[in-house]
């Protein structure tokens, strides 16, 4: 028996988009946590969080980290093609500081024309001096190879940073399974006594996940690499909601 099939005679109306704004993520093939901190933060009933992957090999070193920057453009052309987005973020701290993030924007936007486009160290800067904090201590997974840029960088950026903690992993996959109550303990040792704010960086660490622990532990403000993405963000995306679960900046708005 042939089951009949009736086409319909009239096309629904269309809405605009399915969600209101849209973020991408280009984010590493190894990049455990960068998503799941977006679904918690960022994605909602108005805004999409949509992601690729582009190809990483570890070790961490500036050498592997620059090797990425062919793969930007791809990626974020895999995002949506065709389609405009409301913010770009390319989702790792220290590829983002020895590839720069002048060189970050052309690489995204050749594939998504005038999308503003967010690098965590850049993010964290606003985040910081959103803060008024100019005297920073930083905590990081990486080696004093990896680490090195990442301190001139924030030099650079007119930030006095009175200590500057790495941790020696080599692997972003083993970063991301230091536990975030470690990280807490880590963020007491790090934190200078003369600082105004501590910046943990790092997209592999779930520190978004107890940066209130951290906050209430400390005294100060703390600012972690995915916190700061998602904050500037839900900005972009005109979102202006308090979120104090993810820390003192996420009660300040984008200026």
């Amino acid at each position: 028996m042939t089951i009949p099939i009736h086409l319909h005679s009239v096309r629904p109306a269309l809405d605009d988009r399915p969600l209101a704004k849209r973020v991408g993520l280009v984010v590493l093939a190894t990049d455990h946590t960068t998503e799941p901190d977006f679904r918690r933060i960022v994605a909602g009933e108005r805004i999409g969080v949509y992601v690729a992957r582009i190809p990483y090999a570890n070790p961490t070193t500036p050498e592997n980290l620059r090797r990425m920057q062919p793969s930007l453009t791809e990626g974020a052309a895999l995002i949506l093609p065709g389609e405009q987005l409301d913010a770009i973020c390319y989702s790792c701290t220290s590829a983002s500081v020895v590839i720069g993030d002048a060189e970050i924007e052309a690489a995204l936007q050749a594939a998504k024309p005038g999308v503003p486009v967010v690098t965590p160290p850049l993010a964290a800067v606003d985040a910081l001096k959103a803060l008024g904090a100019r005297r920073i201590s930083v905590l990081t997974p990486y080696t004093v190879e990896t680490s090195r840029p990442m301190a001139d960088y924030f030099v650079g950026q007119g930030f006095e940073i009175d200590r500057f903690t790495c941790l020696g992993f080599e692997d972003d996959r083993e970063m991301a399974r230091i536990a975030p109550a470690a990280l807490t303990e880590l963020a007491r040792e790090a934190m200078a006594p003369q600082s105004e704010a501590l910046f943990v960086s790092c997209t592999a660490l779930r520190a978004a996940l107890v940066i209130s622990a951290m906050e209430l532990v400390l005294g100060r403000p703390v600012v972690s690499s995915n916190q700061a993405t998602a904050w500037r963000c839900l900005r972009l995306c005109g979102d202006q909601s308090v979120r104090p679960q993810f820390g003192k900046l996420m009660t300040v708005a984008l200026s």
